[in-house]
């Protein structure tokens, strides 16, 4: 299984619109929507590996049991703020890197994805710190700060799945501040597998950490596991501030703007639901359609 100042999938929005005028928005893009037929799709020959569940998506817009946002203002405001020492009893690393990723990830984000960003890690250091996991809380920390920038225009490509813009984005900035190559490559891992638990979960904790964390903010799964007072810190210091309508905004511009993106990517269940000329081939329509008799 994550994902700007574009309302694109990591454009998470920094002025959340009223519902009524996000749906004449929404209907209006759908409208300018490319009409790319199914056939045509096909004959691309696109083979992109699935990623993730699709069932994460219904319990993304479902409500999950947490509090909500407190309103785009505070993601705003957190933008300019210092970060913190210590939240939930999780200390932010404090080196270098950290600091210049965080710098990085503040400029190039929404407050709304970047408040989603800083919950991963709280989120996912958390629970493996109560099961006793060790990891290098650096390599977890950096990974989890970029894990997103695939959702931010800048940083997308025409065709890849977000995960992989941003995994490719974080790669290049990582390298630029001569961060060791083996570093890098966990970090490029973390975020190409972040929507993918039961790949992430079998690799090297720091890979996991970002998977599970961002997971927790997505769907809520795993959530009855952060005791109410670190919650609720978490939420005070990091709002989501409108965090599923804008994720859910983001997933419809990938839909749009880059369909070949989502080819058998849980998020075309998305478009297909919400766009009206959204014509990326299902899984049943590539088995179909493979040349061969039978």
């Amino acid at each position: 299984m994550s994902y700007c100042r574009e309302r694109q999938p990591h454009s998470y929005a920094c002025g959340v619109q009223p519902p009524t005028e996000r749906r004449i928005i929404m209907s209006e893009r759908a409208n300018e929507a490319k009409n790319i037929t199914r056939r045509t799709m096909l004959e691309r020959g696109a083979g992109v590996a699935a990623v993730g569940a699709a069932s994460a998506l219904a319990a993304a817009l479902s409500s999950p049991p947490a509090v909500e946002a407190q309103g785009q203002d505070a993601a705003s405001n957190s933008r300019g703020a210092t970060l913190p020492t210590v939240v939930a009893g999780v200390r932010f690393p404090d080196s270098e890197l950290a600091r210049a990723a965080v710098v990085f990830a503040r400029k190039v984000s929404s407050g709304t994805l970047f408040n989603h960003v800083m919950r991963t890690y709280l989120y996912g250091s958390l629970l493996f710190d109560r099961r006793g996991v060790r990891y290098d809380r650096e390599l977890a920390f950096v990974a989890a700060v970029l894990h997103d920038l695939g959702l931010v225009k800048a940083y997308q490509t025409p065709n890849e799945h977000f995960e992989v813009d941003g995994a490719d984005a974080a790669r290049k900035f990582l390298r630029e501040r001569r961060m060791p190559a083996a570093r890098v490559e966990v970090v490029w891992d973390a975020i190409a597998l972040h929507t993918n638990v039961g790949v992430a979960s079998r690799k090297r904790p720091e890979i996991g950490i970002v998977s599970v964390g961002s997971g927790l903010d997505f769907t809520g799964t795993g959530l009855q596991q952060i005791p109410a007072d670190a919650l609720a810190e978490i939420l005070a210091v990091f709002p989501r501030a409108g965090f599923k309508q804008d994720a859910l905004v983001n997933i419809l511009s990938l839909c749009r703007t880059k369909p070949m993106s989502v080819l058998m990517h849980p998020f075309a269940e998305v478009g297909r639901r919400h766009l009206s000329d959204f014509q990326v081939p299902t899984v049943e329509d590539l088995l179909l359609a493979a040349p061969f008799e039978e």
